[in-house]
Parts: C-alpha cells; sequence; structure tokens
C-alpha cells in the first residue's frame, strides 16, 4: 500500500485494560494506479464490533473489508454513492454470517468510513464511532451517535454536554448486521477539506474516555504521537472498551483528474 505525501496519517488499535479480545477493526486504502487514485482518493474506516468475542471481531472485520472492497470495486456512481452501497453489502453480509453461524447471532458492529478524494470529504455512518474535523484549532463532530442517548439529545430531553457522561450512553439504536435494513448517515451537503485539515475516526472506547478538547489538543502533534497520546489516555483513565483512533492530516490539496 503507497501513501501519497499529500496527507501524514496514523492509526492505533488498543484491546484496553478490562477486555481480553479486541472488537474493534480498523483499515487504511487507496489505490497504487494514480488514474483509480483521480476517482477513488482515499479510504479511512474504523469499526467496533459486538456480540461476544467472536461475533464482534467477524463482524467488524466484514464490516470494513466489504465496505473497502464495494468501494474499490465501483465502477459507475461516485464516492457518495460507493460508500453507500459498500454499507448496503457489509449489513448483508453480516447478516448472512450470523445466519451461516447461529451461535454468533447477535452479532454487529458500528462503522465510520470517510473517503478524501481531491479536496472533498465523503462520509458514511452507523453506531457510534465518530468522525471528528478539525480545523483552525476548532473541532467539529460530522457524525451523531446512532444510539439511546442521542436520541435524548435530539428530543431535547438532555444536553450534548450531559450525554457525553450518561451511563446508557453506549445503547446503540443502529448497528450494520441489526434489523432487517440500515440507513446510513452521510452529508447532504459537499464538504471540502482546506491544507491544514486534521480528521479523527475513532471508536467509543477513546471518546468515551477522553474530551472533544483533548482530542483538540493532541492533534497538534504528528500523527503517531497524538495516536499514542490519546490512546495512553483512554487507558490512564480505565480504558473500560477497545480503543481504535485513526488521524489523517490535510498536507496538500490534490485536484481530481
Amino acid at each position: 500500500m503507497r501513501i501519497r505525501n499529500d496527507i501524514a496519517m496514523a492509526s492505533l488499535t488498543d484491546v484496553g485494560c478490562q477486555r481480553q479480545d479486541n472488537q474493534d477493526y480498523d483499515l487504511y486504502w487507496e489505490p497504487e494506479s494514480p488514474e483509480l487514485f483521480a476517482r477513488k482518493g482515499r479510504l479511512a474506516i474504523v469499526a467496533d464490533g459486538m456480540g461476544g468475542h467472536e461475533g464482534g471481531q467477524e463482524a467488524s472485520r466484514i464490516a470494513a473489508e466489504t465496505v473497502r472492497d464495494i468501494y474499490a470495486a465501483a465502477s459507475e456512481g461516485g464516492p457518495q454513492t460507493w460508500l453507500n452501497a459498500g454499507f448496503d453489502a457489509a449489513h448483508t453480509r453480516i447478516l448472512q454470517y450470523a445466519t451461516e453461524h447461529p451461535e454468533l447471532h447477535g452479532m454487529g458492529t458500528t462503522c465510520t468510513a470517510a473517503a478524501l478524494v481531491g479536496g472533498a470529504l465523503y462520509y458514511a455512518h452507523v453506531g457510534d464511532s465518530r468522525l471528528y474535523l478539525v480545523r483552525k484549532h476548532q473541532i467539529s463532530r460530522l457524525t451523531h451517535d446512532h444510539s439511546y442517548v442521542g436520541r435524548l439529545v435530539e428530543n431535547g430531553a438532555i444536553t450534548a454536554e450531559q450525554a457525553e457522561s450518561h451511563p446508557q450512553r453506549h445503547i446503540l439504536t443502529a448497528a450494520l448486521g441489526a434489523g432487517a435494513s440500515i440507513s446510513p448517515d452521510y452529508p447532504l451537503r459537499q464538504t471540502w477539506l482546506e491544507k491544514g485539515d486534521q480528521l479523527v475516526l475513532c471508536t467509543d472506547g477513546l471518546w468515551g474516555q477522553v474530551s472533544e478538547e483533548e482530542i483538540r489538543s493532541a492533534v497538534a502533534a504528528e500523527p503517531t504521537i497524538a495516536c499514542n497520546q490519546l490512546v495512553t489516555l483512554a487507558k490512564e483513565r480505565g480504558g473500560p472498551d477497545n480503543i481504535t483512533v485513526q488521524i489523517i492530516v490535510v498536507q496538500a490539496i490534490v485536484a481530481n483528474g
């Protein structure tokens, strides 16, 4: 795999302090061919599996690899269409795998995927893993959590600040492999990147222990250092879940075509 020099990126996944296995999965892909790279750009994915040791591990792996494979192979349409198709296929494949392995009934996963093509950002999202954008030292969350507490915030029952420490904040209302169908979130308007932008993809094992302000502060460092700092901080606070983070820094904007 080649990583071109218009970005800097790093990722880190850790089992945490209280789990015996890691059900998170992270993936980065970009094509070797310059022609394909101009059309496809690069793809970053994080997924957080659920449903027991084997079920969670398989669900997150299937999700990330299926989204990548569908995105990489697609020819008609554009990046957002390819991402959405990847999520649909991943959902179907996880359901099929659970049918073939009934002992894994209940397996599922969150999934957050970001594609960077030229100066444009595309993403799709199900569950409570997150995508953040840090621009000019300001952090914004681009995804919203598909969770019980997320619904409480949307309904005005609690504030976003209260949600961050709510004891039921990890109860999901949507996941790949759960339910008959899924409707991934994706941006309704074009999102354009700028030189210096920092993207952070992470599972709840990170954001549940580390504040948005601490994420914003950490990514001022080089991505490998920032990943290590954030995972270390989450573990110092108990690390009750698996912890995964990917950081991408836009060093230059490469035009399409």
